[in-house]
């Protein structure tokens, strides 16, 4: 830290008591300065000018720094020695100008001198800087008047553009390690020659209060010097220095005014280009704007940040705790709004182009990649079954989100089918028709084997959900065997030639059967009917045993005819892709690990 020294004399400033201040001297005191609560008595030829109406006493309470700023300055007059630095140059500095201990009363005061030591040493200095910078804001509004921050503030944006190979002084740098301090640097040769980071400046910026940070940070911009992505860098180092719990997505409990000066400030200050910051970061900032009540606009501009980079989040990023009052656990809403946000990039843009008395569209195609569409797939599927345990969630919201995604084209349901059976299994006293609109979001078309296998021993699933698994999955061991002319199970073929009259057939809605939760001894038929097709091939096939034979007997009334078995297929016609995931994951794996989970309630199971 630099520092100046100034006079000879030693110091002979003594106290009396708490509240007197006097200098030890043979000549005797005929005046007296008040400061606040503290009573200087010296001597009258220091004094310009007295209280008209007590000759004797001078009342200056109101001098910047207070009495240990003034006590310095008074110091400086009796010849005493003084010691200025970073912590108190800027008090003595506001007190002399307070005092007008300017060149035009004597050559070299006090005013000057202060300038001098600021310009040639404190503001040649990275640390001295900062500190300085720091103390001002106990000055206000006279370390304004003599730009005493606004020097500092240059003094740093100007250091912190430098090129780093023109760093020679110290600095804080504690938030990951370089290669060769781990011992990982190629390049070793023995020398350790530590070369300086991009952002080697952020951390001490940190030490900033927001209005200080945001004026740097503005400054450094204004230079065009150094990347977006070490802006989002230093952002990302102060909200998380800053904000208590900010790296566990919530705000803990303090100053909610100061946390959303701050949220609000690292939010206006982010770079415009997309991915200077991480999709991470953005939530987290949105989950602190909601916490602290920052405005709309705030919310807004990180919805659609996030929107535009949301293949980069992770499931847990977008669980957003709904607001207090909310029955529900997350906020689906903002959810919901962030995939517009997404979905809006990949529209064509429409452009309107005058030519002569018409107007012409324009359009272009969209952005998105199917890469990243496939991502946020997968991302919606884990969402969907996170929110899925939830009790309060209503199936209307559950359903909306799921369509936002319908129309990405990805080759497996099997996410989308995990998700579904979550909310089934939460949320078992929701109607038939429910049931029946929660089914449609998925493709049975697009379960692989193992989801396949535990769809058909799903007691929480619709019999005609059941029914279309097991069609489908003839069809892709028919296809892997090489036929072309895939048909019916053969029990299923039983079924359709046999009696039209069952004890479940006896409603008098038969359609609403196919609606209805399939029973234990149906699921059971269904499933050695899969097996069987796994067996033929493979192995060969197998024989029903009785109890198979029983259930299957129990079913013969809702198969009337291939027309009505047809109709369990075309009621999805129309929908196109519906929602799922391009999950990289084993299914037999996921689902495996959700059966585990799966209270004894539900006699489930297990996947083999």
């Amino acid at each position: 830290m630099k520092f100046m020294k100034l006079g000879s004399k030693p110091d002979s400033f003594q106290a009396d008591g708490n509240n007197v201040r006097y200098v030890a001297s043979e000549l005797a005191t005929d005046v007296i300065v008040v400061v606040d609560d503290i009573k200087f008595h010296l001597h009258k030829k220091l004094v310009a000018t007295a209280n008209e109406a007590n000759n004797n006493e001078v009342d200056i309470s109101d001098i910047p720094g207070g009495p240990s700023a003034f006590e310095t300055c008074a110091k400086f007059c009796y010849g005493m020695t003084v010691t200025l630095n970073a912590y108190n140059v800027v008090a003595a500095r506001c007190a002399a100008e307070y005092l007008g201990m300017h060149e035009s009363v004597e050559k070299g005061n006090f005013v000057y001198k202060i300038d001098v030591f600021i310009s040639s040493s404190i503001l040649r200095s990275w640390k001295d800087s900062i500190i300085v910078l720091q103390t001002t804001k106990s000055l206000l509004p006279m370390s304004e008047e003599l730009k005493v921050a606004s020097h500092c503030i240059e003094a740093i944006a100007t250091k912190a553009c430098v090129d780093v190979s023109k760093v020679d002084w110290s600095y804080t740098y504690n938030r990951k390690k370089l290669p060769e301090e781990n011992g990982n640097d190629p390049n070793w040769n023995g020398v350790r020659t530590r070369a300086v980071p991009k952002d080697w400046w952020v951390e001490d910026l940190c030490e900033l209060e927001i209005d200080f940070y945001k004026r740097c940070i503005m400054t450094i911009k204004t230079k065009a010097i150094l990347s977006n992505e070490v802006i989002g860098e230093a952002l990302k180092a102060y909200a998380y220095r800053r904000l208590s719990g900010f790296s566990k997505g919530m705000i803990q409990s303090g100053n909610v005014g100061k946390y959303r000066s701050i949220v609000d400030a690292v939010v206006w200050l982010l770079p415009a280009e997309k991915g200077s910051v991480s999709c991470s970061f953005l939530l987290k900032l949105l989950k602190a704007a909601i916490i602290v009540d920052s405005g709309d606009m705030v919310k807004a501009q990180l919805v659609r940040r996030i929107g535009q980079q949301l293949e980069e989040a992770s499931v847990n990023d977008i669980l957003i705790r709904a607001p207090e009052g909310e029955s529900t656990m997350y906020d689906v809403d903002m959810v919901h709004k962030i995939i517009e946000e997404f979905l809006m990039q990949d529209k064509n843009a429409e452009t309107d182009v005058p030519e002569e008395h018409e107007v012409v569209e324009i359009r272009r195609p969209g952005v998105l990649s199917d890469a990243s569409k496939l991502m946020v797939a997968k991302l919606m599927d884990g969402y969907l079954t996170e929110i899925a345990k939830d009790h309060n969630l209503h199936v209307a919201k559950f359903v909306d989100l799921a369509k936002l995604v319908s129309g990405i084209s990805r080759p497996t349901h099997d996410g989308l089918y995990r998700a579904i059976d979550m909310y089934l299994m939460e949320h078992q006293a929701i109607s038939k028709s429910e049931r029946k609109k929660i089914c449609k979001l998925m493709d049975c078309r697009k379960l692989s084997v193992d989801a396949c296998m535990h769809a058909v021993q799903n007691e929480r699933l619709p019999l005609r959900v059941v029914v279309q698994v097991l069609f489908f999955e003839q069809v892709r061991v028919a296809a892997a065997s090489g036929s072309s002319t895939p048909d019916l199970p053969r029990g299923l073929k039983d079924l359709n030639n046999g009696s039209r009259r069952s004890s479940r057939s006896a409603a008098t809605n038969p359609e609403e059967d196919w609606d209805a939760v399939a029973t234990a001894e149906e699921l059971k038929a269904l499933k050695g009917e899969l097996a069987a097709l796994r067996l033929s091939n493979g192995v060969g096939g197998s024989e029903r045993n009785g109890s198979d034979k029983a259930a299957i007997t129990k079913m013969k009334g809702l198969l009337k005819s291939k027309k009505i078995f047809a109709k369990l297929f075309t009621s999805k016609g129309g929908q196109g892709e519906n929602s799922g995931s391009d999950s990289s994951e084993s299914v037999g794996s996921a689902v495996l690990e959700e059966t585990k989970s799966t209270p004894s309630r539900n006699r489930r199971n297990s996947v083999s």
